[in-house]
C-alpha cells in the first residue's frame, strides 16, 4: 500500500507539474500574442524624387497641398531630414537601417534584413505597395517583397524610366501599363483595398506605400492635368496630395488613427539639373500637357523645388538627399512642431525596435540609431549628429566635401571647383560660401569621420556606381 500510495503521489505531482507547464507555455503564447490594442500600426508614405519645397508647408508658394499640410499640424515637421541621393540606394537604406555601401541599393542581397522581416516575427502584419527597386529590377523572388518580410505586395520591381511599368502582385506579373497618370491613384486604391479588406484587423500592420510619382516620366490623371499653377509637375503633386487625403481618411473611418504612426518623405531631391532636364523634354507626359497646355504663360516645370538647398537628386550637396518629412503619432507625436534635428531613414528601423519591441541585428553593422525621444519630443536634438553623404559628412552644423565626387552624370555641376569644401548649414544651407580655407581642422576632422564609416564599404557598390554613371536614364 504504501508503494502504491508513493507512485500515485508521484504521478499526481507530475500531473502537477504537467499542467503548470503548458499553463505557463500557452499562457506565454497568449501574452505573446500581439494585438492592434497593444502595438501602434505604421503607414509609411514614401513618394518618389519630389523636391524639399513642393509642399505648401515646406515652403511652396505655387503648390496647393491641404492634405500634407493639415498632416504636419497634426504631427512634427522634421527639416535636417535625410534619405540618400537616389531611389534603388535610398530604398535599400530605409528597409534595412544601413547606409547603400553596406546595403547595395538596387542590388540588394537576400541576405539583407529589412524592418518587415523583424516586425513581421513581432507579430505584425506586413504590406508592401509600389516601386520596390532593389532587386535590379528583375523579378529575383528572393530579393522580392514576399522574401524580404512582407506578406502582401502589389506593385512595380523599378522605375518608369521608358514610359511603362509592369506590375506584379507578390511574385507574379499581372499586367502593364504605360499610362503613368494613373500610378498615384491606383497604388492609393490598393493601399485603401488593403486596409478595407486583406488585413486581419485583430492584429497591428506595417504598410509601406511606395509611390512611382514623382518620378520621370511623370503625368497626372485626367481629373488633375492643367488644373494647378504650377504646371505638369504641380498637378501631379496636387493630386499626390488629394491621394494622400483620401487613405488618411479611410484610416480615420477604419477608427485607426489614434494608435497608427503615419510617416511621409520621400527617396531624394529632385530632377532639377539643367544637364537632365533638358535632355528628358521628350518626356511623353510633358508633351502631352504641353499640347493641351498651350496657352500657359510659363511653359511647364516637370521637376520639384529644392527650396533653400543647392542642386537635387544625385548630387551630395544638400539638395540630394536632404527632403521633407512628417510624422504623425496622436497623442505621441507632438503636433504642430517643427523639429531641425538630424533624422534620417536609415533611423527607422531601430526607432521601430525601441517602440515595437523587435531585437535589432546583432551580426551585422547598422548605421540607424533609436530615435523615439526625438519624434516623442522628449529631445530636441535626437540621437544623431552626423551624415554620412559618400562624398560628404555633416556633423553637426558642419559639412564636408571631398574634392573628387563619385556622382551621377546628370547631376554633375559643370560650375564646381574641384576643390575640398567645409559649410556651415546653419547659417548657410544653400552652401554657397567655402569657409575650408578657414577652418582647416573641422575639415581634417570631418574627413577622417568620413572615411572611418565608409572604410568598409563594398568596392562593387562604388564600381556600380561609376558605371551608372555613364547610364543616367536608368535611375
Amino acid at each position: 500500500m504504501p508503494t502504491i500510495f508513493n507512485l500515485s503521489k508521484t504521478k499526481y505531482l507530475g500531473m502537477k507539474i504537467r499542467l503548470l507547464f503548458f499553463g505557463i507555455f500557452y499562457g506565454f503564447l497568449f501574452c505573446c500574442k500581439v494585438t492592434a490594442q497593444d502595438q501602434p500600426n505604421i503607414v509609411i508614405i514614401f513618394t518618389d524624387d519630389q523636391g524639399y519645397s513642393d509642399l505648401g508647408v515646406f515652403g511652396s508658394t505655387t503648390n496647393k497641398t491641404p492634405r500634407l499640410d493639415k498632416l504636419a499640424k497634426e504631427g512634427t515637421r522634421f527639416t535636417s531630414f535625410y534619405a540618400q541621393h537616389v531611389c534603388g540606394p535610398s530604398r535599400s537604406a530605409l528597409l534595412t537601417g544601413r547606409y547603400p555601401i553596406r546595403s547595395k541599393g538596387w542590388s540588394m542581397p537576400s541576405s539583407e534584413i529589412t524592418f518587415a522581416e523583424l516586425i513581421r516575427e513581432a507579430g505584425y502584419q506586413t504590406a508592401c505597395i509600389g516601386k520596390w527597386d532593389v532587386s535590379n529590377r528583375l523579378p529575383i523572388k528572393e530579393r522580392m517583397p514576399n522574401a524580404q518580410g512582407f506578406d502582401y505586395y502589389f506593385g512595380t520591381l523599378g522605375a518608369n524610366d521608358g514610359g511603362m511599368v509592369e506590375f506584379y502582385e507578390d511574385n507574379k506579373m499581372i499586367g502593364s501599363t504605360s499610362d503613368m497618370g494613373s500610378l498615384i491613384s491606383l497604388y492609393t486604391d490598393k493601399a485603401i483595398d488593403y486596409l478595407r479588406n486583406k488585413r486581419d484587423s485583430e492584429m497591428p500592420f506595417v504598410l509601406y506605400l511606395s509611390h512611382t510619382m514623382m518620378h520621370m516620366n511623370i503625368d497626372a490623371s485626367e481629373s488633375y492635368t492643367g488644373k494647378s499653377e504650377g504646371g505638369l509637375y504641380g498637378d501631379v503633386v496636387e493630386e499626390f496630395d488629394y491621394e494622400t487625403g483620401r487613405l488618411l481618411d479611410v484610416i480615420d473611418e477604419l477608427d485607426l488613427k489614434e494608435n497608427t504612426m503615419v510617416i511621409y518623405t520621400t527617396d531624394n531631391g529632385p530632377w532639377n539639373q539643367p544637364r537632365y532636364t533638358m535632355k528628358k523634354r521628350n518626356n511623353p507626359g510633358y508633351l502631352k500637357w504641353k499640347k493641351n497646355n498651350a496657352n500657359f504663360v510659363n511653359d511647364s516645370i516637370f521637376w520639384g523645388e529644392s527650396g533653400p538647398f543647392r542642386n537635387g537628386k544625385g548630387s551630395c550637396y544638400e539638395g540630394g538627399s536632404r527632403v521633407p518629412c512628417i510624422i504623425r503619432w496622436p497623442g505621441k507625436v507632438p503636433a504642430n512642431k517643427t523639429s531641425n534635428a538630424i533624422f534620417a531613414t536609415i533611423d527607422l528601423l531601430p526607432t521601430f525596435a525601441q517602440i515595437i519591441g523587435f531585437k535589432v541585428p546583432e551580426d551585422r553593422k547598422i548605421d540607424g540609431v533609436d530615435q523615439t525621444d526625438l519624434i516623442f519630443g522628449k529631445s530636441v536634438t535626437g540621437a544623431r549628429d552626423n551624415f554620412y553623404y559618400v562624398n560628404a559628412m555633416r556633423k553637426g552644423k558642419w559639412k564636408y566635401l571631398r574634392a573628387e565626387h563619385t556622382i551621377y552624370d546628370y547631376s554633375f555641376d559643370s560650375e564646381r571647383e574641384k576643390i575640398e569644401e567645409l559649410y556651415d548649414l546653419n547659417i548657410d544651407p544653400g552652401e554657397t560660401t567655402n569657409l575650408a580655407s578657414k577652418y582647416p581642422e573641422k575639415v581634417l576632422e570631418l574627413k577622417l569621420l568620413l572615411n572611418d564609416i565608409g572604410k568598409d564599404a563594398d568596392i562593387e557598390v562604388l564600381k556600380s556606381s561609376k558605371l551608372r554613371r555613364e547610364l543616367p536614364d536608368k535611375h
